[in-house]
Formats: structure tokens, C-alpha cells, sequence
């Protein structure tokens, strides 16, 4: 997700100060990483300029005054056609997992002592999500859930490494 877009989105359910925003997009896409103050305010202010947001009512505060953000129909448009967009599947062909496989047996080590170590982090982490899943909220809940079918794809894929390592060390270091 893209912030812009969701700060977007907050905004044409209502007009909002900056820390409201950041507040709303912490409490509903933060979890776990929330959005620097800074990142906000540097996100309103491109969006101003380029004519998806404008700066509304400016109210006093206990500090500087406060800016209140109207988004504007071409901010709107783009939170549509956003939100009407299918997502691209994210079958990623390189990553971290698999490149430190390969590299294992570049170097002639055995990758099976990382894939193990990879495969109880990943139980351990489905086991705090699994948790979360059980005494979150439905946020959290489905946050979780999303979470566990990547592990769970992870694992599988580590089950089918092993599987086939023979034939990969054959090809890697042919």
C-alpha cells in the first residue's frame, strides 16, 4: 500500500489536522510500523502540489497553528480508480530466502542447516500470529491471517527446496 493513497483515502472520509492523519494511519495500517510524523506532513505537502489535497481551515493550537486538509475531485478520482485496481500477485522470482540457498552452494555449504533455522523462525513467528489471530481485534485478525498464508507459502517452499536440493546443487554448480 502506498501511504499517499491511504492518507488519500482517510481524507475523503473527512478532512483531518496532520496528526489525526498520522493517528487514523497508525491505528489502521500502522500495526507494527508506524508512519513518522515527518512522512505525513511531507506526503500532504506533495499532495497539495499536485492538486489532491488542499489546505483547509488553519486553527489554533497549543503550538503552531493547525492546518486542516480537504482532499479535492482530483484526489478523489485517484482514491477510486485506486481502490477499483486489482493488486498484482506477488510472485517474487528472487528473494532473500532463495538467494542465500544459492549462495550456500556457490560456496560449497550446505544450505540445510539455514533452511532449518528459517523454518523455526517462521514457526515461531505463525506462533505469535496465531496468538494475535485469537485475542486481537478483527484488524489484527485478518492482519494475522495474511501473515500466517505467507509463512505458510514460505514453508512450503523450504519443504520443496529440500526436496529438490540434490537437483539444484547439480545446476548451481555445473
Amino acid at each position: 500500500m502506498t501511504v499517499p493513497l491511504a492518507l488519500l483515502g482517510l481524507l475523503e472520509r473527512e478532512s483531518s489536522h496532520g496528526y489525526d492523519l498520522k493517528r487514523d494511519y497508525d491505528a489502521y495500517f500502522g500495526r507494527g510500523k508506524p508512519l513518522p510524523a515527518g512522512q505525513v506532513y511531507s506526503t500532504l505537502g506533495r499532495l497539495a502540489r499536485d492538486g489532491k489535497v488542499e489546505v483547509g481551515e488553519t486553527e489554533p493550537g497549543s503550538g503552531p497553528d493547525r492546518k486542516r486538509y480537504v482532499i479535492t475531485e482530483l484526489g478523489v478520482t485517484q482514491v477510486e480508480t485506486w481502490l477499483t485496481e486489482p493488486v498484482a500477485g506477488e510472485p517474487h522470482l528472487q528473494t532473500v530466502l532463495f538467494t542465500k540457498v544459492v549462495l550456500a552452494l556457490l560456496l560449497e555449504r550446505d544450505p540445510r542447516a539455514y533452511l532449518d533455522i528459517q523454518r523455526a523462525a517462521h514457526m515461531e513467528r505463525m506462533r505469535e500470529l496465531t496468538e494475535l489471530r485469537r485475542t486481537g481485534s478483527t484488524i489484527d485478525s485478518l492482519l494475522a491471517d495474511h501473515g500466517v498464508y505467507h509463512l505458510e507459502a514460505d514453508l512450503r517452499w523450504i519443504d520443496q527446496t529440500v526436496a529438490r536440493l540434490a537437483a539444484l546443487t547439480a545446476e548451481v554448480r555445473s
